[in-house]
């Protein structure tokens, strides 16, 4: 099994929650790829046995990963949608952040789910993602989102004209101050 582990950064508090993930994979001979500025951080911090490569880019996630781990909140769990994009890759959100609506496995259930990965025991949650193509990059390379994206006009001046099309069909044209548009994820907040 192969799985990606990505992260914005760890507090001092939860160094030993990763030396607890580490040694759960590597009980299980599960090959771990660290996303490179999380791995900087923590690597001459954190007891590592081993060798261990990194991802710096999604062009580095492929179809031989199994699953991503994003360890954080949902903000993190965000980010790791990103560097997924549209690739099928399960992202498991394991709580190291203050809100856990996406990232709902708490770090004291860090051993079920790694014994429910290992295992093929866990129950896949599908959601939607969202992908927006432009006449300009308005969102460079990342022009996906699991919760929504916003169009709004640039300054007080007067509403802007949108065009909208629904996968390559024309749908509609919005006079408005912007326009929100929400995945069933991204619409709870709204």
């Amino acid at each position: 099994m192969k799985i990606a582990i990505y992260s914005r950064g760890i507090e001092n508090n939860q160094h030993n929650d990763m030396e607890l993930l580490l040694e759960e994979l590597n009980e299980h001979k599960v090959e771990a790829v660290f996303y490179q500025d999380f791995f900087n951080q923590f690597y001459s911090i954190v007891k590592m046995k081993g060798k261990y490569s990194t991802f710096n880019s999604p062009d580095d996630l492929d179809d031989s990963f199994d699953c991503i781990i994003s360890l954080g909140g949902d903000g993190t769990l965000l980010d790791t949608v990103t560097f997924v994009r549209d690739k099928g890759i399960p992202i498991l959100g394991i709580n190291y952040g203050r809100l856990g609506f996406l990232a709902s496995i708490g770090k004291e259930d860090l051993h079920s789910a790694i014994l429910a990965l290992v295992n093929g025991t866990y129950v896949l949650d599908k959601r939607t993602l969202i992908h927006v193509d432009a006449n300009i990059p308005l969102f460079g390379e990342t022009p996906y989102g699991l919760n929504e994206f916003t169009i709004q006009k640039k300054d007080s001046s007067s509403m802007i004209k949108i065009h909208t099309y629904l996968n390559g069909e024309f749908l509609n044209t919005y006079w408005a101050d912007g326009l929100i548009v929400a995945t069933p994820t991204g619409s709870t907040g709204y």
